[in-house]
């Protein structure tokens, strides 16, 4: 049986009172604090800290921060596997905390969105992004809610995966706050509200738009 049927909850968005798991995807290590392809980790770590929580503790291959809103337990992780093998500690931390995967939220980048572009998804393919596919294939399926920050395209014939290794431009730099303080928002959404509303709120209107 997949993990996914093992642990999937009758409801469709699991109750408000569930546990969460956040998991924002990168590499550990200071050389790649500020490359493109952290910008998950960004985005956990600028999360957690607004509210409050620290990572300070480490655990099944993953850098956590808990907390709680009101009954509800929130487990914020930073996966230390290396981004190709970030299903290890996904799959890992929702087994220990028997957390329903419909109160999963995975946050990492994304070269076919525009710099600047949040989407939030419901389901789908890994879109050629190494973390995701190591995630679906550790989870056994595709159906959990995820989070794509757009970092753009490399520039001319650039090769995407040095792209990605590179840190933000300083334009971008300068815009990111406003970025992550987005993604944020729509972390708050999925929590509160669930996938389906919080797409309907950061979304763009347009069906081929939500589709992308």
């Amino acid at each position: 049986m997949h993990f996914l049927n093992r642990f999937k909850s009758s409801d469709a968005e699991a109750s408000p009172e569930a546990a969460a798991l956040i998991v924002g995807l990168g590499n550990p290590g200071r050389e790649y604090a500020g490359n493109r392809h952290n910008v998950g980790f960004m985005a956990a770590d600028r999360w957690a800290a607004a509210h409050a929580l620290a990572f300070n503790k480490i655990q099944h291959h993953a850098i956590i921060a808990l907390g709680r809103s009101g009954p509800r337990r929130l487990i914020v992780a930073k996966p230390q596997t290396y981004m190709n093998e970030s299903g290890r500690a996904v799959g890992a931390l929702l087994r220990f905390y028997k957390i329903p995967v419909e109160q999963l939220l995975v946050i990492f980048d994304d070269l076919d969105l525009p710099f600047g572009a949040i989407r939030l998804r419901a389901d789908g393919g890994a879109g050629g992004h190494n973390g995701m596919r190591s995630i679906i294939q550790h989870l056994g399926g595709n159906q959990f809610a995820r989070l794509r920050i757009g970092i753009g395209r490399p520039p001319g014939r650039m090769d995407p995966a040095a792209f990605v290794l590179q840190d933000f431009s300083r334009e971008e730099a300068a815009e990111l706050g406003a970025l992550l303080d987005r993604a944020g928002q729509a972390i708050d959404a999925f929590l509160t509200a669930g996938v389906t509303a919080a797409m309907n709120q950061f979304n763009p209107n347009t069906p081929r738009d939500r589709m992308v």
